[in-house]
This record gives structure tokens, sequence and C-alpha cells, in this order.
């Protein structure tokens, strides 16, 4: 049992879009160090779930707390990283991949401040992580569609959070470029960095995962260890697609940089 506080804490939430809840009667802690898999079929709610963490769902009941303390009350933004569902970054807007991931400082640069040493060294050290070093001054629509995935992270990486909530990292990437997703997140584990995955390819992070959430019809049917999920998972894990469409829900694509402002700047907001 771990006996620090959790660093998420959801009690009775029900979160959604609209005048209807998605997600309701979720009861969960994340405690620091963990690698949280979050499981379900198409549409069974699981974005819902992790954007409702981040405060980018509505939230209809229950509460949520953030390292201790009730959400609206939380301002350190920059301690939760997000990297969002997308298999690709858009091609409207040219940037480099050091660009896109300087992005991810702003939750920690005031806009007006010009880059710091403290933030290149933070942007570097991501993409080192990443394994993207070498590709630092390469436009981003060059890089396929894995290392793409690996921008993202580097870019929520560059903020340098406690925890990193990823939804689908490993949606529309080939096998090869999946492993090397998993190799990377298991350098992050290394680190120390909790993490909260929504994803199918469970069997990718199977050596990396330490809790299950299986998410079906907008409820929690399981919470465990990943242990104990391997025994009865296949109980759990109803592969049908719900009335709930969690992609259908998410705003379009828009272009790379000015995403990258917006998301940051929600976030850093409130």
């Amino acid at each position: 049992m771990n006996a620090d506080p959790p660093v998420v804490r959801l009690t009775d939430a029900a979160f959604g879009y609209d005048d209807s809840p998605t997600v309701r009667g979720v009861t969960l802690d994340v405690h620091r160090g963990d690698v949280l898999a979050v499981l379900g079929a198409n549409g069974s709610g699981k974005s819902t779930l992790v954007k409702g963490i981040l405060g980018l769902t509505h939230r209809f009941a229950g509460s949520v707390e953030v390292f201790g303390m009730p959400w609206a009350d939380f301002r350190d933004r920059a301690r939760i990283g997000y990297v969002p569902q997308r298999h690709t970054l858009a091609s409207t807007v040219r940037a480099t991949v050091t660009e896109v991931v300087a992005s991810g400082r702003l939750p920690r640069t005031p806009w007006w401040a010009r880059q710091s040493r403290a933030d290149r060294v933070a942007i570097a050290h991501a993409l080192d992580l990443v394994g993207l070093a070498d590709r630092a001054d390469v436009d981003v629509t060059a890089l396929s569609g894995g290392q793409q995935r690996r921008v993202l992270i580097a870019r929520a990486l560059a903020g340098e959070p406690d925890v990193l909530v990823m939804d689908e990292p490993t949606a529309g990437v080939d096998a090869a470029n999946q492993h090397v997703l998993a190799e990377v997140l298991t350098r992050l584990a290394a680190t120390g960095v909790t993490m909260v995955v929504v994803t199918h390819e469970l069997e990718i992070f199977a050596d990396l995962v330490t809790r299950v959430v299986v998410i079906d019809d907008g409820c929690v049917e399981f919470d465990g260890t990943a242990a104990e999920f391997a025994r009865i998972g296949p109980d759990v894990l109803h592969d049908h697609d719900s009335h709930h469409h969690d992609l259908e829900l998410t705003p379009p694509s828009v272009e790379i940089v000015g995403l990258a402002v917006v998301e940051h700047r929600r976030w850093r907001d409130g």
C-alpha cells in the first residue's frame, strides 16, 4: 500500500459534454510512481475520463483533487503534462521539432519572456529522453508518425511534469515505432514520472504498467494491479462500442503552433 497521498484523486466523479455525462461514478486514486493504463472499448469514455482529470471536460458531479488540493485551487499546471490523442501533426504551419517542443515550456514561462537557459536545457533534455535530439532542427512534417508522437511527448515533458497523461500514444503508429514508444515510456518511468495512459495496446506496455483501469459504458468496471488484470482481464474487457463517442467529441485538428499555444494557455489559465 502506497502511504503517500495520491497525486490525483477522483471521488464519485462524472464528466461529459453539453448536458450529458459520459463518465459517471468514478472513484479513483493515482499514486506517485503509478503507470496506470486506462482500457476500454471504443467510445467507452476513456478519453473523457482523462480530460476530466485535466479539467478539459465539464464535471457534473463528484470531486477532483490533484497533489492534495481541490482542482479549483490548483495553479501549478506544469506539474501535469498532457499528450492529446492525435495521429499526426498538422502540416499547414511550418515548425521545427524544437519549436514544437518549446511550446511545452509555456506553463512555466510568461508569454512575454524570452527563452531562458533553463528553458533550453529542459527542451534539450526532453528531446534526449524521447530519442529525437538528432532531429531537433527538422521540420515536424518530415518525421514519421511514430516520431511525431514522440515530439508530442517531448512537448509535454518540456514542462517538467510530475504526472504525464497520454491519450492513445500509439494510435496510428506501426509496430516498430510502438516498441520505440514503449522504450521511451520505460525510461520516463525510471525517472519517477507518474503516468496515466489511455491505450488499446496494453501488450506493448506489459512490462511497464503497474495498474489497470477498465472503463465500460462510462463506468469503472475494473481497477487493480497489472497482475490481477492478467488473471481476469478477458472477463472485464468487453470488445464493443458503447453509445458514447469520445473521438466524435474531440475538437477538429488545427495548426500545430496555434494548437500548442491554445492548449497550454487554457491549461495554464484554467
